[in-house]
């Protein structure tokens, strides 16, 4: 059955302690423990800048509810660095670096490219073939990893599927091509939701949004995100969203949702998080 997980992108903030999102006098140590008991996933951003502990994964993970997953953004070195060119190491790195420690938690990779990076068939193509689809194929991809400073994790126990996510945010990305390259290797367009990528294209058998505040604004008001709320709940339904797009799609079968409310909005995400799932009904994760 497809599932709606409303979430935050990490855990950590100032700004929500206090009795703004966690209660006053809750210890730092018992945060994602609180968080993920409200929400049902969290995108973990330290993976961007560098590379974490299995063992730290593997205390995320034990924190967590049985069906809490963390979404996981890849490593910069991919993205920003190497700019999707010559990665099939970077990226065996990666996933041999401890990732693979959160085990049924483990939720998509999220994969952001930098604002300044066009559109390159070949670059992108190949980029998407190398992906991994599946945990046997993350090991054999792992198994190629060179200068590790550590131990290798992999060890893909519990893990059962690998889905990957693209946060474009250059113009040259907005045409038909990008959306049919995405849809023939199942990964998913991120909706932005930003004044820059303001559509919400389905190209995978998931969805993923990371919702930064209505284009052009700060923040959401609530009808905004009943709006919003309505996307997720007809894409995990297999209906067409009544949202913007590049290139429509035709009804699709119900698809697992994983929307967080993130960057701009920040101080708001949690409230804005909770708010969609009372919006949804409380079994906003059975949708």
């Amino acid at each position: 059955m497809a599932r709606i997980r409303l979430g935050i992108a990490g855990w950590v903030f100032d700004d929500w302690r206090g009795g703004a999102f966690y209660p006053a006098g809750l210890k730092q140590k018992q945060e994602l423990a609180y968080a993920s008991g409200q929400l049902g996933s969290i995108e973990i951003n330290a993976t961007f800048r560098a590379y974490q502990k299995p063992a730290s994964f593997a205390a995320w993970a034990a924190e967590t509810p049985e069906d809490f997953v963390f979404s996981v953004k890849g490593h910069q070195l991919v993205t920003h660095l190497k700019r999707l060119k010559d990665v099939e190491i970077p990226l065996a790195n990666f996933f041999a670096s401890g990732v693979l420690a959160l085990g049924q938690r483990l939720g998509p990779f999220c994969w952001q490219l930098p604002e300044n990076l066009a559109f390159d068939r070949q670059r992108l193509e190949t980029f998407l073939a190398i992906l991994p689809k599946d945990p046997d194929a993350v090991l054999r991809l792992g198994h190629k990893h060179e200068g590790l400073k550590r131990e290798a994790w992999l060890d893909a126990t519990g893990v059962t599927q690998v889905r990957h996510a693209l946060e474009v945010r250059h113009a040259s990305f907005a045409t038909r091509e990008v959306i049919e390259l995405l849809r023939a290797h199942n990964v998913a367009l991120v909706t932005a939701d930003t004044a820059q990528w303001p559509t919400a294209d389905r190209t995978a058998d998931f969805a993923y949004c990371r919702l930064q505040g209505a284009p052009g604004a700060e923040g959401y008001t609530p009808a905004e995100r009943d709006i919003r709320a309505g996307w997720l709940k007809a894409w995990a339904e297999g209906r067409v969203a009544d949202a913007p797009t590049l290139l429509p799609s035709e009804t699709r079968a119900p698809a697992d949702v994983y929307a967080y409310f993130v960057s701009t909005d920040k101080v708001h995400a949690p409230a804005n998080a909770l708010a969609v799932i009372k919006t949804l009904g409380r079994a906003a994760d059975d949708a």
